[in-house]
């Protein structure tokens, strides 16, 4: 298979990176995510995982486990599978995603920097599908990021979508 690429970006910020879809590693995943394109919402700023922005998605395929991490590294995207339990209030979801918090959702997240470890006080290690990586643009991506940290993420989406040269 010919590789395939995405573009991610936070559309406010007005920052993107390319991204490898790692086909052969996670087959089922990136299928899903190529399918499903393109996506956007409201991006978060991840409270356990240390350095991780995502956004949640109404469920849109179940690929299963495969190319699974609980220590993802800068630059990896991951798809995780939430079936109803984001329902805690210490999350701190507001009301425009109070209806995702019962629900299957999906949450795609990008990890930006070192030193992440997937585990949530409430359920324990929480694996998730590596399906892409950052081939180009990281550094800016982790500034922008680490922007959502210090500034807030109100008004900001999370996209992604097919790769085509600007």
């Amino acid at each position: 298979m010919n590789e395939r690429h995405l573009r991610v970006g936070l559309r406010e910020r007005g920052v993107s990176a390319k991204v490898l879809l790692l086909d052969d590693e996670a087959p089922r995943t990136s299928a899903a995510v190529w399918e499903a394109l393109p996506l956007e919402s409201q991006v978060y700023h991840g409270k356990y995982a240390r350095n991780e922005i995502y956004a949640l998605f109404d469920a849109f395929g179940d690929p299963g486990s495969e190319n699974t991490t609980i220590t993802p590294i800068p630059g990896d995207l991951c798809w995780f599978t939430f079936a109803g339990d984001l329902g805690n209030p210490a999350y701190g979801y507001d009301e425009a995603s109070a209806a995702k918090q019962h629900a299957t959702v999906i949450d795609l997240a990008v990890f930006y920097g070192r030193n992440n470890l997937l585990i949530n006080g409430d359920v324990g290690w929480v694996p998730g599908n590596v399906f892409g990586s950052i081939v180009e643009g990281l550094s800016e991506f982790a500034a922008a990021c680490q922007d959502i940290w210090m500034g807030g993420a109100r008004g900001e989406t999370l996209y992604l979508d097919r790769w085509e040269e600007r």
